[in-house]
């Protein structure tokens, strides 16, 4: 499955949550990401981000395109990554 995801959260928690979601998806902007995950990898970003989270005043976004095909992208000026995983 393809996802891109975003997260709008408390700046004490930002550099957790980037570490967090750069394990599994690839960084593209700010607290953007994208990437291909398994729905085993999908359900652990999904935990750990929801316990680092605070629901009340945090956010997570995930929009599963099911497929990289299905999506057209357009970059405006510099890419911060590519959605290529390396290994």
């Amino acid at each position: 499955m393809y996802f891109i995801a975003a997260y709008d959260i408390d700046e004490r928690r930002v550099g957790k949550m980037l570490k967090i979601f750069r394990r599994y998806l690839t960084w593209v902007q700010n607290s953007v990401f994208e990437g291909e995950l398994t729905e085993a990898q999908y359900a652990k970003l999904k935990g750990e981000a929801e316990e680092l989270m605070d629901s009340e005043t945090d956010s997570v976004i995930f929009w599963n395109l099911r497929a990289e095909e299905y999506c057209d992208k357009e970059t405006l000026g510099r890419e911060r990554g590519t959605t290529g995983r390396m290994l």
